[in-house]
């Protein structure tokens, strides 16, 4: 399959054939070289038996997505003698012609891609001998398939197993009694079956057996979104090698690596969960079934700082002159994606006393967006900066995600409201505990951004494409995967869709629905139950609503059922009858922090209308103070107004300081606002303030430029293209192809 990255494909295709073999431990060794945006080194994956969850059937899309399998031709590699190599003693820094095959010389041996061609020993493999068979349905040789993009693959290799002395105490294979390839099979195979509390010894033998010499190359091709391996003789995925080397290194375009600078212009690089996750990092599978455990050792110069999503803290080891290595694990099965990366001169901020600054002071420095992975959150710098909320809110709801997103994950990644819904609801309880806040204070705080979280959906669901709405997109086939175990992700190349939040808030007041409607007490302590039952699990939105219903007796229901809560929420667009209802009736009877908003905004509206010359003896309107949160609140209505006079503007940034607010968490939704109502009424006098906040706050700028170009004023649209020349080359590539399309 050869799908090009263009907007008439949106769909992201996940290409590993998981049904078949499964990775279950990644050892990554890999150097980072800053001058040439470069990481490079090897990859060893041990392989176990395939995806547990068994094919019932095929949707419309996997069968285009096995049709195009059948395409595939080969690069090979000469059947001719290659040297033995000790991995051990090779270096990612050395020159590839010391690994040179069939002694062609450095530049025959790749293509100018960097992947192992050897044409002039071999011709290219006729696709009608060997097909992409990967079930091996009656055809020569079973292919592996792994996820992989802007990779250069210089290499594959079966390790020798076999050769690593001191395994028999943990492997019952018997040497004498089997072949070679089936004694190096046993061998993996008794390795990742080892029980969980004899981690360190099976981590030590994954450490010694990734450094084994090899025992022969293995065929492989590389398209636009997968790596292809074949071994010749290996008709089955249980004859194929269970433990393989690749040599690859990264491209500086990458998508899963971004190489820039931090706050004081030094060079820094980090990975994100861009929309192919980290298939640019390393080859790897994606679909949600595969998880596995992973070591790395990652060399820099002495003056960067390695990070990495591991459960230790690991401390740098001195290699050569100028150069520290650092070992991270994880022995928890994780998803590849949330393998992360960042190097840099990283700040270490010790902890403090009080809950919230907890929350924020053990994590390092990073400048990167939020998102979260196992012991690692990457927040930008500007929502450490608050004085208030600090980054509280934030950082509960990438906490959350340990438990929904991580802990218990979506076997299907359209389903992303099982993540984002469920941290979204959560954040609000984590903070109020963080706050230590009583209930009743509590209540009134997340009412509050119930309201404010209202409001943004209904912006959201205005300015998205219906089909773009939908909580599980593909209905009916959500959970299936083709008889190979690959799938596609619905929308997952859309540029738009990692500015979307439909996942977010309509997952978000789906879950306050149930507990509100259940009781929350039931809700929370079916939770708890939940959590607890399905640790480590992939679930479907049928799992948790089936087993939350069957919780509750059925007279208490109040006619909910998994069908019309699925067909009412999950499968439609715009907003759900039972949340319209609800917010109608929540009108009228807002209470405490939002409804003092209410008051304040009908203050504004009617110091709007007033003549521009106030009478004498008229007293001036004295306005209440506010919180972050009202102060959105406030604007979100303001912005429903039709005009708002410069005077009203110059009145409402006096009386907020909305030009000196700070960029914390809700802050930065304050300045969003802000700048959207200087926008909507052409307030001259504050445009710089817009400019500024498009160069400080690139990713929730990206709205402002549609709303910069939409109303057609000549000075807003040069507004907007002074931004983005000046920001461009420092965005993540889809927000800059998103706003290239909004301006060009």
């Amino acid at each position: 399959m050869d799908t090009k990255l263009d907007p008439a494909w949106d769909d992201l295709p996940l290409m590993a054939n998981t049904s078949h073999m499964l990775v279950k431990h990644y050892v990554l060794d890999l150097d980072v070289d800053f001058e040439s945006r470069v990481i490079e080194g090897t990859i060893v994956l041990f392989f176990g038996d395939g995806n547990r969850f068994k094919i019932q059937e095929i949707s419309s899309q996997e069968t285009i997505q096995m049709e195009s399998e059948k395409d595939c031709t080969f690069r090979t590699a000469e059947p001719c003698h290659v040297p033995k190599m000790d991995a051990s003693t090779f270096s990612p820094r050395m020159g590839y012609n010391e690994c040179a095959v069939c002694g062609k010389g450095d530049q025959d041996a790749f293509d100018n891609d960097g992947n192992h061609d050897n044409r002039e020993c071999d011709s290219e493999i006729s696709s009608s001998k060997y097909c992409c068979d990967t079930g091996n349905h009656g055809r020569e040789d079973f292919l592996l398939v792994l996820d992989c993009c802007d990779l250069s693959v210089l290499k594959v290799e079966e390790v020798d197993m076999a050769a690593v002395p001191g395994l028999e105490r943990f492997t019952k294979a018997p040497k004498l009694a089997a072949t070679p390839e089936k004694l190096r099979r046993d061998i993996v195979r008794d390795l990742v079956a080892l029980p969980a509390d004899a981690w360190r010894e099976q981590f030590d033998c994954y450490a010694r057996c990734s450094q084994a010499p090899g025992c022969g190359e293995l065929f492989f091709d590389t398209d636009s979104w997968s790596l292809q391996i074949r071994r010749t003789g290996a008709q089955t995925a249980a004859d194929f090698p269970h433990a393989i080397r690749i040599w690859y290194k990264t491209k500086p375009e990458g998508q899963s690596v971004t190489w820039t600078s931090d706050q004081d212009g030094r060079p820094c690089v980090y990975t994100m969960g861009s929309p192919i996750n980290n298939r640019a990092l390393f080859p790897c599978q994606e679909p949600p079934v595969a998880m596995s455990t992973w070591q790395a050792t990652v060399r820099a110069a002495a003056s960067f700082v390695v990070l990495m999503s591991g459960e230790n803290s690991a401390k740098p080891t001195p290699l050569r002159e100028g150069c520290m290595s650092w070992h991270y694990y994880v022995t928890m099965p994780m998803p590849a994606s949330t393998f992360t990366i960042a190097v840099g001169s990283w700040t270490e901020v010790k902890p403090k006393t009080s809950p919230s600054d907890e929350l924020v002071t053990e994590y390092p420095l990073l400048p990167a967006k939020a998102d979260f992975s196992p012991h690692i959150i990457f927040l930008s710098q500007s929502t450490l900066t608050g004085v208030s909320h600090l980054c509280g809110t934030r950082l509960c709801h990438e906490i959350a995600h340990a438990w929904f997103g991580l802990a218990i994950g979506a076997r299907d990644w359209t389903e992303e409201w099982l993540s984002e819904g469920f941290a979204t609801h959560l954040e609000d309880v984590f903070w109020a505990e963080a706050q230590q806040l009583p209930p009743h204070k509590a209540l009134e705080q997340q009412e509050l951004r119930a309201c404010l979280r209202w409001h943004r959906l209904q912006d959201e669901l205005r300015n998205s494409p219906e089909e773009m709405q939908v909580l599980r997109p593909n209905k009916e086939d959500t959970g299936h995967v083709s008889s190979s175990g690959a799938s596609v992700v619905k929308h997952g190349l859309n540029p738009e869709k990692g500015f979307m939040q439909v996942h977010y808030l309509k997952g978000y007041f789906l879950l306050r629905f149930l507990a509100r409607t259940l009781g929350k007490e039931t809700y929370f302590s079916f939770l708890r139950k939940f959590v607890h039952l399905f640790h480590g699990q992939l679930i479907l939105s049928q799992d948790f609503l089936q087993m939350l219903l069957e919780s509750i007796p059925e007279n208490k229901r109040l006619g909910l059922t998994v069908e019309n809560v699925i067909r009412d929420w999950l499968e439609c667009s715009g907003i759900p009858k039972a949340l319209q209802e609800e917010q109608e009736a929540e009108d009228c009877k807002r209470s405490g922090l939002a409804r003092r908003v209410g008051s304040e905004v009908e203050k504004w509206i009617r110091l709007n209308r007033r003549p521009r010359k106030r009478k004498r003896g008229k007293q001036e309107a004295a306005f209440e103070k506010l919180s972050p949160d009202q102060i959105v609140l406030l604007l979100d209505c303001l912005l429903e107004q039709k005009a708002l006079s410069p005077q009203t503007l110059q009145r409402l940034q006096q009386t907020y300081h909305l030009q000196e607010q700070d960029a914390e968490v809700t802050v930065e939704q304050v300045r969003h606002r802000w700048c959207e109502l200087v926008i909507k009424h052409k307030y001259t006098r504050a445009y710089e303030q817009v400019a500024r906040f498009l160069q400080e706050d690139q990713a929730m700028g990206i709205y402002l430029y549609g709303e910069l170009m939409v109303g057609e004023d000549a000075r807003q649209q040069q507004l907007a293209h002074r931004c983005f020349e000046l920001v461009k080359e420092h965005m993540d590539r889809a927000s800059a192809q998103v706003v290239s399309e909004m301006l060009f």
